[in-house]
């Protein structure tokens, strides 16, 4: 079975201006922990620190009642309530409530991925990725569906598999009322309200929402056709096959002209028989 190792090549940060004027000063950490032996140069640290091991959290959040051991986490988490965000991205003016949310966000700008994977050499910009990625290399398939035996590598591929037994939809359309058994169809389905259109024609400039529509829309200009040669070989060249192949490809370019809504899962893997 391959390592998992996470390795992390994250650099120490430099000494902040408050650690460099104890260093000068020479103060001590004199209070010790009686738990763990971390000493701490104040007693209100050493209490802060100990709420760890004492569980501890007296710091409560009068929204939802969740609580903190420290105020500082308590306000961090009160954002959420305010929607207050005082953290901005100088390259994309997005705003974030934390400062590490911050930091991992601008990974996107400059290109840093600081964790590697020890088994491919994969870089990623967050740690959670990595973790994702490293069960490939595992061949681990922690997630058994007792309907079909399908196995899944992550929790939530597995959940959103299992809602086709069931027939779960629990993303709903606020326009129109229609449900989805992902969020990621959601998103995909409103830009049938919202008119979004993200995808381009290279050679006449129109636009679609649908990556997949596109690329239906992209065969008038290249006169491909969705059926390899090698299938009309093993499945015959008589007129039937011929027939069929015609009236689908001219189906599906009437629907892309039509801009009527084709999914990704049928336009992408188009076969006949």
């Amino acid at each position: 079975m391959a390592s998992t190792e996470i390795s992390d090549t994250q650099q120490t940060p430099s000494p902040t201006p408050h650690s460099h004027m104890q260093e000068s000063t020479g103060k001590k950490k004199t209070h010790p922990c009686s738990d763990c032996g971390k000493s701490f140069n104040s007693l209100s640290n050493l209490k802060q620190h100990q709420r760890i091991h004492t569980g501890e959290r007296p710091f409560h959040c009068t929204d939802c009642g969740y609580s903190f051991n420290s105020s500082s986490h308590l306000k961090k988490h009160q954002r959420i309530h305010t929607g207050d965000k005082p953290y901005h991205c100088p390259d994309c003016g997005k705003n974030f409530n934390c400062q590490s949310t911050l930091k991992r966000h601008q990974h996107i700008h400059t290109g840093d991925k600081p964790y590697h994977c020890s088994d491919c050499g994969k870089s990623f910009n967050q740690l959670s990725y990595l973790r994702k990625h490293q069960i490939l290399h595992t061949e681990q398939k922690l997630y058994y569906c007792s309907e079909c035996g399908k196995s899944f590598n992550h929790q939530t591929s597995f959940q959103r598999h299992e809602r086709i037994h069931t027939g779960d939809k629990p993303y709903q359309c606020p326009d129109c009322g229609k449900s989805f058994i992902a969020q990621s169809d959601l998103r995909l389905h409103q830009r049938i309200h919202t008119g979004e259109k993200p995808y381009y024609c290279s050679d006449c400039g129109k636009s679609f929402n649908f990556r997949s529509t596109l690329k239906c829309h992209q065969r008038i200009h290249t006169g491909e056709k969705p059926f390899h040669e090698k299938d009309q070989q093993r499945k015959g060249s008589g007129s039937d096959w011929e027939t069929a192949e015609h009236t689908i490809f001219f189906l599906l370019t009437s629907l892309c002209q039509s801009k009527q809504i084709i999914s990704a899962e049928q336009l992408g893997s188009v076969r006949i028989f």
